[in-house]
């Protein structure tokens, strides 16, 4: 494989592409909804109408807007069609012959679409997923192709610290550094790992990557390998995730197929293969050691840091591990450059944010914003507000390890620094959004009952702490609680975020502190009266 062979591949696919194409979404969440369905009815007719030479109808990732799933898009004419069925499909190919389509239709110029800037999700709804010559056609793996022929691995390395690329996992360490610590350790073996362990309630960012342009995240990690002198790289995906897997296993077949992975990539001496790790589901497979030792085939728990993976990871190894997202950001950042994707966002928080936008929201979606964007933009203007005109109460991010962000504080910029101030994270991207019938004390004891449940038991305070908290959550719940409880309560939040061993216990706390901090008033009205009698006190307990 030689850049000509991508030029000719590219041009071929571009010279092959009808006056009109009719995008079907073949991710998840419409294939629930039947799009298989649907995108065989288009093709059908098609077919018997003759019109095979001008119209393609092309099977794509996610087109973003969900919950108004199936969806399908007409290009060149910038439509979109909502909730299709297989029976609207003869008015869909009428209206392309210059009718009316009685269908439903999308509006291109709502904020949900147009507020958004696509860096990650670039490709996503616009190409086939399952062909590497739809990615080669947008210039996919030209990244590589330079990098290793015009790029030293410390130039690359510098590329990833000078953009500002922060960790999106959830953690936001500078991908860049984490690169440099596994590049300078010497070792004969090192390997990269691609963490698709994607497990918080309500979010779907990472899967929708995979499904919609796994050649992206292939691409990123073999730019990273190069960079840390890696040859094997690993995507731990989990097993939930059918349509993932499958699209990947198609993907890495066609990079190996046409000389984009295994032996010699572009004729030079760099050789990187990836295989596929399928996990069982465990919630804390998701930190980086348990999921290594999930990798070698071992029971998946924490173990202590230092030594860090970057240093000893995989078989003892220096090990490399990003998320999904972060991969699929390199390519880009290396054929726009380090400047370009640095001068996105705010200054710590650089390029795009993808978030699943969930819960009590007109809009449920993919997003893709600068990082510092106002929550009230996502909300309000691209979320849709509320149903029913009913008024936001919260916004939840980060999923468990989270926190509930009121919506007195919606101006709030989403970004690293902002979020951790108000007591929450970014996490991997979930947002989870929160009307006024919410009761926060349920909500906490509901993601509480979801990490008591994934705490693997290593150690003692997630194990038990966990346990404890959530009773105390239901006894309050349940209005038998008094002010001693609360008060045990936000002790059992402190010890369990100091002492746990992994950030699944280290941030189990964090949705009832931020309750407690924002509406401790709603704690304090379930509490029973004292034993004089009287109310508890407005301030009980305060922090």
């Amino acid at each position: 494989m030689i850049i000509d062979d991508l030029d000719a591949i590219a041009e071929a696919e571009r010279s092959s592409a009808k006056k009109t194409v009719i995008r079907c979404c073949m991710a998840a969440g419409c294939m629930s909804s039947h799009s298989e369905a649907v995108k065989t009815s288009l093709e059908k007719i098609v077919r018997d109408s003759g019109l095979s030479e001008r119209i393609e109808v092309r099977g794509v990732g996610c087109m973003r807007l969900c919950c108004q799933g199936p969806l399908v898009g007409v290009d060149p004419d910038g439509i979109i069609y909502e909730k299709v069925t297989p029976e609207d499909a003869p008015a869909v190919i009428i209206a392309t012959q210059g009718g009316e389509a009685n269908v439903k239709r999308g509006d291109p110029t709502h904020p949900f679409y147009t507020k958004q800037l696509s860096i990650v999700l670039a490709n996503s709804g616009l190409i086939d997923p399952e062909r590497i010559e739809s990615y080669i056609a947008v210039d996919g793996y030209r990244a590589l192709h330079a990098v290793l022929r015009e790029m030293t691995p410390n130039d690359v390395v510098e590329s990833a610290i000078k953009s500002g690329l922060r960790g999106r996992g959830g953690a936001g360490y500078s991908t860049g550094l984490k690169w440099a610590t596994v590049a300078k350790t010497p070792a004969a073996q090192k390997y990269v790992v691609c963490n698709a362990d994607e497990g918080d309630p309500g979010a779907f960012m990472d899967r929708s990557v995979l499904e919609s342009d796994p050649h992206s995240v292939l691409e990123g990690m073999a730019i990273a390998a190069y960079a840390v002198g890696a040859n094997q790289g690993y995507i731990y995906v989990r097993a939930e995730y059918p349509l993932a897997i499958k699209r990947l296993q198609i993907a890495i077949k066609q990079a190996r197929q046409t000389g984009l992975l295994g032996s010699g990539i572009f004729e030079s001496p760099f050789s990187f293969t990836v295989d596929i790790r399928i996990g069982a589901g465990a919630y804390v497979c998701g930190e980086e050691t348990a999921l290594m030792a999930s990798i070698e085939g071992r029971r998946g728990t924490p173990r202590p840091r230092p030594p860090f993976p970057a240093e000893s990871g995989l078989w003892g190894c220096p090990t490399l591990i990003n998320n999904v997202e972060t991969f699929a950001n390199i390519p880009v950042i290396i054929r726009k450059g380090a400047e370009w994707f640095a001068s996105i966002g705010t200054g710590l928080s650089k390029g795009t944010k993808v978030f699943a936008l969930a819960g009590k929201i007109e809009n449920t979606g993919l997003i893709e914003v600068p990082m510092g964007t106002p929550l009230r933009q996502i909300v309000e203007e691209m979320g849709g507000g509320a149903p029913g005109g009913v008024k936001i109460k919260a916004v939840q991010t980060g999923g468990p390890s989270g926190g509930c962000i009121p919506a007195s504080e919606l101006d709030t910029p989403v970004d690293y620094e902002s979020l951790t101030r108000l007591g929450s994270i970014m996490g991997s991207g979930g947002m989870i959004v929160m009307d006024e019938s919410t009761r926060m004390p349920e909500i906490a004891r509901f993601f509480m009952e979801f990490c008591m449940d994934e705490s693997c038991g290593k150690c003692i305070p997630c194990r038990t702490g966990t346990v404890q908290m959530h009773r105390l959550l239901d006894k309050i719940v349940r209005r038998e609680a008094t002010p001693e409880d609360l008060a045990k309560l936000e002790e059992l939040c402190d010890m369990v975020a100091r002492t746990s061993l992994c950030g699944l216990g280290q941030n189990a706390p964090n949705p009832i502190l931020s309750t407690l901090r924002f509406f401790r008033n709603e704690y304090l009205e379930l509490l029973q009266a004292q034993p004089d009698g009287k109310p508890a006190p407005a301030g009980a307990n305060a922090t």
